[in-house]
């Protein structure tokens, strides 16, 4: 089943996207002072978003057909545990992104600090979201 493949494939890089920010890029950057720390922050967001976003949404969009052509439950559940990360990074994660776009690098402190630290604890929840959904659809391949 291709679908069903692909739409694993999309979590798994969704996923290693995800924890390579939280295993590598958020612990580098947090020995940053806090003006490099935001300068370094701000670019790596936008691109971080501008590629899990649309995996995201392709990866639901693939465990849904998977499921239509099946009827197995487990392609839709995964897709929509992908999918997830929409409505969690709009409500949960966007505030703080927000703040933190709003900040000029000269006026970081360790109020920013704080916040990139917060926002690191929010994105492991994007993580989980994406471990989740590629174990799902890893049964459903089984």
């Amino acid at each position: 089943m291709l679908t069903g493949h692909l739409a694993l494939t999309v979590a798994a890089l969704f996923t290693g996207a995800a924890l390579y920010i939280n295993v590598s890029e958020q612990p580098a950057r947090l020995q940053l002072d806090d003006r490099a720390l935001l300068t370094q922050w701000k670019p790596s967001y936008k691109r971080g978003f501008a590629m899990q976003a649309p995996l995201a949404v392709i990866g639901f969009l693939l465990g849904a057909a998977a499921w239509w052509s099946t009827s197995d439950w487990r392609w839709l559940a995964g897709g929509v545990v992908l999918l997830a990360n929409w409505p969690f990074t709009l409500i949960g994660i966007m505030p703080t992104n927000n703040q933190l776009m709003g900040t000029a690098p000269e006026a970081a402190g360790p109020q920013t600090r704080a916040l990139i630290e917060q926002w690191g604890g929010l994105h492991a929840v994007r993580t989980f979201l994406g471990v989740l959904a590629t174990v799902i659809f890893l049964w459903a391949l089984s």
